[in-house]
């Protein structure tokens, strides 16, 4: 990854010339097209309304030499690298025709040609910009508090770790950091795709480029500008639209071998035509438009335009794909191996039960439980506590409490001693008691026993929740004709199965070191073919580089998983699995649909060249207006689909 190999200097640098970049009819090729096609233009109403040759003649000379100058500097490029390109056979035909004395036609040829070009660089440049105005969503000052509650403007290169900055209602965060004071709500889905807003308070993480709510926020910067969350996406992003999918190196290879084979046959015609009997200048004015309609700028846009589109929206909506190779593969996944841990679930216990045994009720017990567990910082002490305050309960003032290493808490609660921990032997040998803590842990459960200093008030049962969206992204995931959905996990045999059974799971396996589960997944593909691994990027790294494909989680937060993922989840939403393999599918179909379009139009051109049934400026015409199809399909990628749009219209609201 570039933040990896770059230096923060020349990071900081590349990130001010992206949002320095000149607006389209700054470019120099936007310039001389104008002024081109200008005199072009000028030239027709001369030739058609006074009549004056002359006069039209030296309007289409202007513009052949205005027009030409970036085409003419790119064919010769291509020529001293010894490389056949469009641009070549477009430069050969228009000095074909000026050669003929059909000047207005070369002047036509290099306008349209020009246009054709623009049109390339128009539909590539809204696919990536739509990416890197991501960056200037993070303004580009911010306000950093330098003693007390005053503040100085700073630009935002200039902050450092530590430094702490004023956001106020309405603002976006100018870097990355963790709130230090202030509550609001915070929404971050320029960065991670999440669609609800997030409530934050002091100790929450944010990303710079996120919208602050109606609260006001000091954050505490944690990195540099230039290794924020939205500046690595866009430079990830960027790098990915480099690594190109086998569609993409197919039509490298056909165009290689098609653009030679169009210039020879352009040869073949004007040789061989007049040995039929045809004029010298007839066969050379046929050839030429086989030069013209040859130049398929559709065919040459017609994958790029898809892939970058395509890796565009995913980035959009918090989907990263490290390029179109990877796109390609996850349209093809056969199976999709889970971790669990973090993954299928929270990663955290939850309260799961409360099962009285003593004079207590169930609301009793488990306000006494929270009670002696509000001083712990053990993550079973955690979830008692908020599963008391999840049910509203008022939760006594615990008095003398003091930990226990390995066996629990011990604390005084309205006068009674009370304690709470793991089930003693005696605890197991006691058939109440015994019976709810072994069927709270033959169903993977943790279990703690509350007590008194006579008896056993209540088990208390904790286990690792399934994440909301697990059991609809499985569900999704069969729907979409994946094969194999199973899970590889390190947690114990009990836990795993029951997790398998409530998710209705292919197959697991438990109990396994990272590389148990790298050997895994080499066994699941030669049994099931393509297969996925998903994980957090961490513990499961071994397994993840040895999967056909990489999915990390939670990736926004995660250094590793953006480091080694192939794809990567920037919010810490399964459900976004499923999207991105409808992405993947929908880009797959429509460069199926623009490879289609543009082998037929070249082939329908060539035969009507052939014949004689078209000028040159008819054939680049319709050559230019098939590219110009192919470009609004491939920009469709940026739209969302009509299933999108239907899943959003009957999603509940949360």
């Amino acid at each position: 990854m570039s933040t990896g190999a770059s230096t923060p200097t020349q990071t900081a640098a590349a990130v001010a010339a992206r949002l320095a970049r000149r607006r389209w009819w700054q470019k120099p090729e936007m310039v001389t097209l104008a002024v081109a096609a200008v005199l072009l233009a000028m030239g027709l109403i001369v030739e058609w309304t006074i009549h004056s040759e002359p006069i039209a003649l030296t309007l289409f000379w202007s513009s052949i030499v205005v027009g030409g100058v970036y085409p003419l500097r790119s064919a010769v490029r291509a020529v001293r690298d010894k490389r056949l390109t469009i641009t070549v056979l477009l430069v050969v035909a228009a000095i074909g025709a000026i050669t003929l004395g059909v000047i207005e036609e070369a002047a036509i040829l290099v306008v349209i040609f020009s246009l054709g070009e623009a049109m390339e660089a128009y539909a590539t440049d809204k696919a990536r910009g739509s990416i890197s105005a991501l960056m200037e969503l993070a303004p580009p000052t911010a306000d950093r508090l330098i003693g007390g509650n005053r503040t100085e403007t700073v630009a935002v290169e200039n902050l450092h770790p530590g430094d702490v900055v004023l956001v106020r209602p309405g603002e976006r965060l100018p870097t990355d950091g963790t709130v230090a004071d202030g509550v609001s709500w915070v929404d971050a889905s320029p960065v991670t795709g999440e669609s609800v807003p997030v409530e934050t308070t002091a100790g929450t993480e944010v990303f710079g480029g996120s919208l602050n709510g109606n609260g006001v926020l000091r954050v505490q910067v944690t990195k540099e500008h230039y290794d924020t969350v939205l500046a690595r996406v866009v430079d990830q992003v960027e790098e990915a639209q480099a690594n190109r999918s086998g569609a993409e190196r197919f039509a490298d290879k056909f165009s290689a071998v098609y653009t030679p084979a169009m210039f020879a046959l352009a040869i073949v015609v004007a040789l061989v035509l007049p040995l039929l009997g045809f004029e010298w200048r007839e066969a050379i004015y046929r050839a030429l438009v086989i030069l013209v309609v040859s130049c398929s700028c559709a065919l040459v846009i017609s994958v790029p335009v898809s892939v970058v589109t395509a890796i565009a929206r995913g980035a959009r909506d918090g989907i990263l794909i490290k390029g179109g190779l990877y796109l390609e593969r996850l349209a093809d996944i056969k199976a999709v191996a889970f971790d669990k841990t973090g993954t299928l679930t929270r990663g955290r216990p939850a309260l799961a039960s409360v099962t009285p045994i003593g004079d207590v009720t169930e609301h009793e017990a488990l306000a006494l439980a929270a009670a002696v567990e509000t001083g712990s910082e053990h993550p079973i002490a955690t979830a008692i506590v908020d599963g008391a305050h999840a049910r509203n309960l008022t939760i006594p003032a615990a008095r003398n409490a003091r930990a226990l290493p390995g066996a629990g808490m011990d604390a005084t609660v309205d006068g009674r001693a009370l304690h709470i921990g793991r089930p003693t032997a005696a605890d197991r040998a006691d058939p109440d008691v015994g019976l709810v803590v072994s069927q709270a842990e033959s169903e993977g459960r943790t279990a703690v026993v509350l007590r008194d200093t006579t008896q056993a008030l209540a088990v208390v049962a904790v286990a690792d929740q399934l994440r909301p969206d697990a059991q609809r992204t499985i569900d999704e995931l069969r729907l979409l004709g994946i094969t194999r959905v199973l899970m590889l996990t390190g947690d114990n045999t009990t836990v795993a199965r029951f997790t398998a059974r409530d998710l209705g799971l292919d197959d697991y396996r438990a109990e396994l070191l990272p590389e148990d589960k790298s050997a895994a997944v080499h066994e699941l593909r030669e049994r099931h073919g393509l297969i996925a691994m998903v994980g957090d990027g961490v513990n499961d790294a071994p397994a993840l580089a040895n999967a056909d494909l990489a999915i990390a989680m939670g990736a926004a937060g995660t250094d590793v998983a953006l480091e080694t993922a192939d794809v990567a989840l920037m919010a810490d939403e399964l459900d976004r699995l499923p999207a991105a393999i409808r992405l993947s599918r929908r880009a797959r179909n429509n460069i199926k649909v623009n490879i289609a379009l543009s082998l037929t139009v070249v082939a329908v051109l060539i035969i009507a060249a052939l014949a004689g049934w078209m000028s040159l400026t008819t054939g680049l015409l319709l050559n230019e207006v098939s590219a110009a199809l192919i470009i609004l399909n491939g920009l469709r990628m940026l739209a969302p689909s009509r299933g999108e749009r239907r899943r959003k219209w009957i999603a509940p609201v949360t």
